[in-house]
């Protein structure tokens, strides 16, 4: 793997957006481009040990210059240089981008989140549902359905609209709104809410509203913007000694707001900004407070392995997770499709945004994502 100049691989597309920085720079840019430089060391070299295919990092905080990096190959054999520009399947994490649209909509009054969902989806009258499910449960995995209900038929050849005619016949194990249950079908029901609210797809308004004002050059939604030139990441699963190019699978694309978003690393970098409030034109200030609003207790993730001695709090907002780790608030997000681990995080006190891509189903995300956060928290403060 060979690792691109933080400066070259990245100023150079985005200069005219960052502040200048040189010689000058205080003790604090000393501090800050010295721990981005150990960590990418680092990354590096545990991405090399567990050869990884290939990885795209996106680091972000508005007084220093932004970082965007592609490391490895897009499949072992033949395959390209990773680049910033380099589509990844963002799988998951694409529900932040579809929990970020609908906060924006509701502030326009597009749709209402508290409205029930049956105000855009008549269908929804017949069933157990009726009043009693609002747009904010799909966003916020609390629609009293089993979790990851009908999964298992999205990686049949069965149709989105025939997956969800079954799925609303389930009878759910608690009341909207009293309970946790991480969803993909029903969570993706927020694009047909979106369209019959508006008489425009999902996939036409994140294209107007999101990917084009961000200026997310290589962002899509689906298996054709995937492959819409050969600049992408081919997945790759783990077999008895090595890593495994697999084909590259549209089932997941069926669910496009849950987890149909391909993007590059400068494409993230221009996310993450987004998070950070840099760009209120295209999220406002109103829609980033109301995305992450604590909807849904989430406790089992307190347990997660790497995170159990750190995280003391954690709900689920509009696409998006909401973590108490040991002091600071962190809004999170994770994405695995077959091929692909993905991670998103922002620290709106610290200014910080960061996010991680793998064309491989390594658990190694974990501990380089965790790494991360912990020595950007160790990092002493100034007043």
């Amino acid at each position: 793997m060979k690792t691109k100049s933080l400066v070259a691989s990245f100023c150079l597309i985005f200069s005219t957006l960052l502040p200048a920085y040189g010689a000058s720079v205080g003790a604090d840019a000393r501090q800050w481009h010295g721990f981005v430089d150990s960590y990418v060391a680092d990354l590096e070299r545990q991405l090399k040990q567990k050869r990884v295919p290939g990885a795209a990092l996106s680091i972000v905080h508005p007084d220093y210059p932004s970082i965007a990096l592609g490391f490895g190959k897009t499949k072992i054999k033949k395959g390209r240089q990773v680049d910033v520009n380099t589509r990844f399947r963002l799988a998951s994490v694409s529900k932040t981008f579809a929990g970020s649209l609908a906060a924006k909509l509701a502030e326009q009054g597009v749709i209402e989140l508290d409205a029930p969902v049956y105000q855009y989806i008549p269908e929804l009258r017949s069933t157990d549902y009726k009043n009693t499910l609002k747009v904010s449960h799909l966003l916020s995995h609390s629609s009293g359905l089993v979790p990851n209900a009908y999964d298992n038929l999205i990686e049949s050849r069965m149709s989105y609209p025939d997956i969800v005619d079954k799925l609303l016949k389930v009878e759910p194990l608690c009341e909207p709104g009293k309970c946790y249950g991480y969803q993909n079908v029903m969570f993706s029901l927020v694009g047909d809410v979106i369209e019959r609210a508006s008489g425009k797809n999902y996939e036409t308004w994140m294209r107007e509203d999101i990917f084009e004002p961000l200026r997310m050059r290589h962002a899509s939604l689906g298996y054709e913007g995937m492959v819409a030139d050969e600049n992408y990441a081919y997945p790759h699963v783990r077999g008895r000694k090595r890593w495994h190019t697999a084909r590259l699978k549209k089932n997941y694309y069926k669910v496009l707001p849950a987890a149909g978003v391909n993007a590059s690393a400068a494409d993230m970098v221009q996310w993450l900004k987004a998070q950070l409030g840099m760009y209120p034109s295209v999220l406002p200030p109103a829609a980033l407070q109301t995305q992450v609003q604590p909807y849904t207790l989430t406790t089992k993730e307190r347990r997660r392995r790497v995170w159990r001695e750190h995280v003391n709090q954690a709900h689920y907002g509009l696409g998006w997770r909401i973590y108490q780790y040991d002091d600071e608030t962190i809004y999170y997000h994770s994405g695995w499709v077959q091929g692909y681990r993905t991670d998103i995080v922002v620290i709106p006190r610290l200014n910080v945004g960061f996010s991680l891509l793998l064309n491989a189903e390594s658990g190694l995300i974990n501990e380089l994502t965790t790494q991360f956060i912990d020595q950007l928290l160790a990092l002493p403060r100034t007043a």
